[in-house]
């Protein structure tokens, strides 16, 4: 199987995919294989809502759409271009999936797949369901992945090199468990905004999407404002009031409960609007329902801060403060060439 094969069968998963990104599923009849996947597939996106709360159809969606746009035959080519991609003995690499948000693991097990090594995968339980399923359907529409894709909840053997993520904690447990294996550790990272106080409406409006997407589980999410001194908030509560339905949903409801009591009893300042609370802190993730805000004295100094505390760090959104910036509204929609901890992972792949 060539590299153009294994592209032609990730658009095919594209194109699959397409049928479940808006909110009415629609089946496509022209899409391979439909007869046999279509109706098991929405079955899997039932149980894993089922299986975890935080996995609504709605966030579940949304990933989806993210793939399906990125899964086209124009931006495998753009992603792959800059490589030479010829490999004659493939490796077995394991991946170690994190379950925060819906396939996560995702770009991980494209970028084995599609630079021709064979993939062990164990996946995170609360994330489980929907990954096997599509790893089937690439078998069928391209018979030569079978045997290539391996599933496991046992303890992970017979690898080459491993991709895992994890916490902090489990992060130092891989880096010595891994030691002696070509790997890409990842650990907690956590996204900031770096606001002027001269963001338009339109922007503030973006952001929310940033903050509030996959219940501002994912590392891409923004958990930390930086604002200048004496900036004013009410502009950013109005453009955050869109998303107010999300405290209906009980999992983040109990959070939001939870948190403001300790806030309370704490006796910590912080601002609230009845689903969202905002409190002055120096650190970089914050609980689920808060965002943590830090005022900074100039923006020369703010980038020697962020420069220091770059490991910290996934992805910086703001309007002309940084080379790399993310622009509003965009964290949750990544291009394949977007790797996460800024680690080129096909290099990484095309070296073992």
């Amino acid at each position: 199987m060539n590299l153009q094969q294994r592209i032609n069968a990730f658009v095919k998963l594209g194109d699959f995919l397409s049928q479940f990104s808006n909110e009415v599923i629609r089946k496509n009849d022209n899409v391979e294989h439909n007869d046999t996947f279509f109706d098991g597939f929405k079955h899997q996106l039932k149980l894993a809502e089922e299986n975890n709360g935080w996995f609504t159809q709605e966030n579940i969606r949304f990933s989806i759409k993210n793939w399906t746009e990125a899964l086209t035959t124009k931006n495998l080519n753009k992603w792959l271009e800059p490589y030479q991609i010829n490999i004659t003995k493939p490796k077995q690499v394991a991946i170690i999936m994190a379950g925060n948000i819906p396939l996560v693991g995702f770009h991980d097990f494209l970028s084995v797949l599609i630079s021709g090594h064979h993939v062990l995968i164990k996946q995170s339980s609360n994330d489980k369901h929907i990954l096997p399923y599509l790893a089937k359907y690439l078998e069928f529409v391209q018979p030569e992945f079978k045997g290539t894709m391996t599933f496991t909840e046992d303890k992970i053997e017979g690898f080459d090199a491993v991709i895992a993520t994890g916490s902090n904690n489990t992060a130092r447990y891989f880096e010595h468990y891994f030691k002696n294996k070509p790997s890409i550790i990842r650990n907690n990272r956590n996204s900031v905004a770096v606001l002027s106080g001269k963001e338009s409406k339109e922007e503030l409006v973006a952001l929310s999407e940033d903050i509030f997407r996959y219940y501002g589980l994912g590392c891409r999410n923004v958990s930390k404002l930086f604002v200048p001194k004496n900036y004013n908030f009410d502009a950013f509560f109005e453009a955050m009031y869109h998303w107010h339905p999300i405290i209906d949903k009980a999992k983040y409801a109990n959070n939001y409960d939870y948190n403001k009591a300790v806030y309370l009893m704490s006796e910590f300042d912080m601002l609230e609007n009845g689903f969202l609370m905002i409190k002055e802190d120096e650190s970089h993730a914050s609980p689920i329902a808060t965002v943590f805000y830090e005022y900074y004295e100039s923006p020369k100094q703010l980038k020697e801060k962020l420069d220091k505390e770059i490991q910290q760090i996934q992805c910086i959104v703001s309007n002309g403060f940084t080379e790399n910036e993310i622009t509003f509204g965009a964290t949750q929609k990544p291009q394949l060439w977007d790797y996460a901890d800024s680690v080129d992972s096909i290099e990484f792949l095309l070296a073992i």
